[in-house]
């Protein structure tokens, strides 16, 4: 039998299209059982870095606004087209009201624009709706997808903030620690702490996620989250690293303003890489500014560039 020799392309390709099943003595994996209930040293951990953070800050804020810019891999646009989207994902607006429960995004691309809402009301699950030039969709991936990439990113944003503050009220949160690791980020080096979160639900219209937060033992600053992708069946069972970068102080919080994320399962690969364009907080926004197919009043100005200038 004549065997054939596939490219290491190819191999990405091939693995990135089958299901996701966990590998065996695969080190990039996360503990499938966090017992019970939380450690007291793992929720002293979270509360500590969520408070250098910035967490008494982040309790005044009502509203944030942000802007992004990003640049995926172009095997990652052809293998996850509803996740990248890149017809429609190629710069983006944000605008969330904390004490509302409401997170907008405004998305811009060559097809035209996207707008997506997700709303928190009570104990009901989390709504989503999207909108691609002003008409609503139902394609459920379509809503999946966007329904995980609104909530990751406010995990991306916020850390342990978010999770401390737990602005979801239907969510349990458990916690343990892991072994301590090095981070490696350009030429510099941070040792972490490890702490492994279990998320029900999880992110986006995911039942459970799995978290790992890499926190700085110098800083308490996250330095990097690994995380399951279970809010879209096509991602279903993935692995991702998010590094986050230049933290900056702006009204008593640290906000990562570089951001890369890089495949861990099935297949290592460097898949996307964005930065913060824009930040302001408290412009006073209305839940009608932000809740339709697109911004009106004072959602509508692009969130501001001068911390970043």
């Amino acid at each position: 039998m004549r065997m054939h020799l596939i490219s290491r392309r190819q191999a990405v390709l091939l693995a990135l299209s089958l299901p996701s099943l966990p590998l065996a003595g695969c080190r990039a994996s996360l503990p499938r059982d966090y017992g019970p209930s939380s450690s007291d040293q793992a929720l002293s951990l979270l509360r500590r870095s969520a408070e250098a953070h910035g967490l008494s800050a982040h309790a005044k804020i009502n509203d944030v606004n942000v802007s992004y810019a990003g640049r995926w891999r172009w095997l990652v646009g052809r293998l996850q087209p509803a996740l990248v989207d890149s017809q429609f994902r190629g710069g983006s607006e944000e605008r969330w009201l904390l004490r509302e429960g409401i997170y907008a995004q405004s998305h811009s691309g060559p097809q035209g624009h996207k707008q997506v809402l997700r709303t928190y009301s009570g104990g009901e699950a989390a709504r989503t709706r999207v909108w691609f030039n002003g008409q609503e969709s139902q394609d459920r991936e379509q809503i999946d997808a966007a329904a995980l990439v609104i909530d990751a990113y406010q995990l991306f944003l916020l850390g342990p903030i978010l999770l401390a503050a737990n602005d979801n009220p239907r969510r349990e949160i458990r916690a343990a620690l892991a072994k301590p690791e090095v981070v490696k980020q350009a030429h510099t080096r941070f040792t972490c702490e490890v702490l492994n979160v279990y998320l029900n639900p999880g992110l986006g219209n995911s039942r459970a996620d799995r978290l790992a937060l890499y926190i700085d033992r110098e800083t308490l600053l996250m330095r990097r989250v690994r995380m399951t992708l279970n809010g879209l069946e096509t991602t279903r069972g993935a692995l991702v690293d998010i590094d986050t970068y230049e933290h900056r102080l702006f009204e008593g919080i640290f906000w990562p303003t570089v951001f890369h994320e890089r495949l861990r399962r099935p297949a290592p690969l460097d898949v996307h890489t964005w930065q913060l364009t824009g930040l302001d907080v408290n412009r006073g926004e209305t839940a009608v500014e932000v809740s339709a197919p697109e911004f009106s009043g004072k959602a509508t100005p692009p969130a501001s560039r001068w911390l970043l200038s």
